[in-house]
């Protein structure tokens, strides 16, 4: 196939099409600069053209149009996601849904939304409604959208009681707009969220969510500085443990990660301060101090119902997940990270041993979630780059230790996903993608149905930067 551009263009003239080359260039880019890897691979890709719709039906004609003239269609919203999921490998057309923002409905225990709401913007909304909030939600609270959250997230804070966010009930309904000669309108619930949750927009458009919701508390947010790094870890897991202790978030921070990185933090800190960020509802503190008081060697150095800070470190929140590595990046910007999965009941057993083998190479940053109702944790450990080749060592020896590494230095399903084909994804792409249209390059499977894990970069259209 070859995309007739300039005919597509012609015919969405009347819809909100992006002029400017720099926008383009803008709209075109994720944070997938956070890899040094896809840094040069992915440095140069972008879209022929940019429209952003207004509405399902300007969805619906758009991807009419692009079907015709075989344009490739990638969707995006802000763009906050690592791993190039918004990269226009293909060029094309950027689908940019910052229109579609609508708060549509809030019930109890639920809200329908328009996927480009940003994630701040739907929590206000259901606050101001009825004192609801969302259960989960990436770093990228106050810029990201909900509708990138559900294609290319996994959980976020929150997801230390609720789980992740492909977890039976964590996603009620999504309305899906096909990309057909005649686009179909498609409603998926239970099993069939599958299909399209979590996957890079390669199948289908996402055009309306609907998402749980639960009580909204204004959460004590503390930092706790603990001794030593096992005490540390020990100190999350036994909290989230404490199932009359309602949380939103625990994560580690292996010394010296706060003193280095975080500047708000560090005249509070010594470069051997293991810490432990935390969000607490405030009917649980009671039984939170119990909790600290057993723990003698763990000390609440912040608190944001009684700060005394001069400088506040602004949402604690903010320092976990991936605002770590942003974080570090801006102080080291050889900095670059690992997304490990730490499983039940392994995982303090590899956690020291992944510690013993790297640090300080590799520096622990880890979240605390729950996986099949059990306490586990998920790293997101930064790294001092100093080669693609040692990055991959790394990478192995975790995988050879049995610590599950969802790699954020590749850019497609398979590879950077649990290294295997989601065949609900790929029978459904043949279903509503017939010409491999939608956001192409990022499943392998559609490419090359008997590609190898060994053969990374597989899309013939990546090359290094010049």
């Amino acid at each position: 196939m070859t995309a007739n551009i300039a005919a597509a263009k012609t015919a969405l003239a009347h819809l909100d099409i992006e002029q400017s080359e720099s926008a383009i260039r803008a709209k075109s880019r994720d944070f997938f600069w956070y890899s040094p890897v896809l840094k040069d691979r992915l440095d140069h890709v972008v879209a022929d053209f940019v429209v952003a719709p207004r509405n399902e039906a300007e969805v619906i004609e758009v991807l009419r149009v692009c079907y015709a003239h075989d344009v490739p269609v990638t969707t995006r919203g802000a763009g906050t996601g690592n791993y190039g999921q918004a990269m226009p490998l293909a060029g094309g057309c950027v689908m940019h849904l910052r229109h579609m923002a609508a708060v549509k409905d809030i019930q109890p225990g639920r809200v329908i939304v328009e996927p480009g709401c940003l994630l701040k913007d739907l929590d206000a909304a259901c606050i101001a409604h009825s004192r609801q909030e969302i259960r989960m939600f990436s770093s990228t609270w106050a810029t990201a959208t909900i509708g990138g959250f559900i294609a290319g997230g996994s959980g976020g804070v929150g997801s230390c009681t609720w789980g992740s966010l492909r977890d039976l009930g964590n996603i009620i309904r999504l309305r899906v707009v096909t990309m057909e000669e005649e686009p179909r309108v498609l409603e998926f619930r239970g099993e069939e969220l599958a299909r399209v949750s979590h996957a890079y927009g390669t199948n289908g458009i996402i055009t309306e969510i609907e998402m749980p919701l639960a009580p909204a508390y204004d959460w004590v947010e503390m930092f706790v500085s603990v001794d030593s790094f096992e005490g540390a870890v020990s100190f999350a897991e036994d909290l989230a443990n404490c199932d009359g202790i309602l949380i939103k978030l625990a994560t580690v921070f292996e010394a010296p990660l706060a003193h280095d990185y975080f500047q708000r933090v560090r005249p509070h800190v010594k470069p051997d301060t293991n810490l432990v960020a935390l969000m607490v509802a405030p009917q649980s503190m009671d039984g939170f101090q119990t909790f600290l008081n057993r723990h003698g060697d763990a000390r609440v150095i912040y608190r944001s119902d009684n700060a005394t800070w001069e400088r506040p470190p602004g949402p604690v929140f903010e320092y976990g997940w991936n605002h770590t590595t942003l974080r570090a990046l801006k102080v080291d910007p050889k900095i670059t990270y690992l997304q490990v999965r730490y499983g039940y009941p392994h995982h303090k057993g590899l956690i020291a041993e992944m510690r013993a083998e790297f640090s300080p190479e590799v520096l622990q940053h880890l979240e605390v979630l729950r996986e099949g109702g059990k306490v586990m944790f998920a790293g997101l450990s930064l790294v001092k780059f100093t080669s693609e080749a040692r990055l991959d060592e790394i990478v192995r020896m975790h995988e050879e230790a049995g610590a599950m590494v969802f790699n954020p230095h590749r850019y497609t399903l398979e590879e950077g996903g649990r290294q295997t084909v989601d065949d609900r994804q790929l029978r459904f792409k043949r279903e509503a993608d017939p010409k491999g249209l939608l956001n192409p390059g990022k499943m392998i499977a559609w490419d090359d149905p008997d590609f190898s894990f060994e053969r990374m970069y597989s899309y013939p259209k990546m090359r290094a930067a010049e």
